[in-house]
């Protein structure tokens, strides 16, 4: 088992799952806006970062839960700075969008 960043089997995952997030265009998992999967998370004219480019991040932080760092199942999709604003807390906000009949 690797650290979750650097291991073969991770970086073979992370390509996997950013290629099924941008097939379905999955939203950001943190703020639901979508995510441009075509920009690289580092610009390579000004080598500034893309805040909004994909980022993997996991659900359960690899600091706090080193054991599911390569886990497919604890892969989520998010911008650059969601996932960094987030850093290794457990996401606090809205329980999301209410459905039609919750509102009735």
């Amino acid at each position: 088992m690797g650290d979750g960043q650097t291991s073969r089997l991770y970086r073979k995952h992370r390509i996997q799952f950013k290629a099924q997030c941008a097939a379905s265009n999955a939203p950001c998992w943190l703020c639901n806006q979508p995510i441009d999967y075509s920009i690289p998370w580092k610009d390579p004219l000004s080598g500034g970062i893309n805040d909004d480019a994909f980022e993997l991040d996991h659900l359960y932080p690899r600091s706090t839960h080193p054991e599911l760092a390569e886990d497919p199942g604890n892969y989520r999709p998010s911008h650059r700075s969601c996932n960094r604003k987030r850093s290794n807390k457990m996401p606090t906000g809205s329980l999301g969008n209410l459905t039609r009949q919750w509102i009735k």
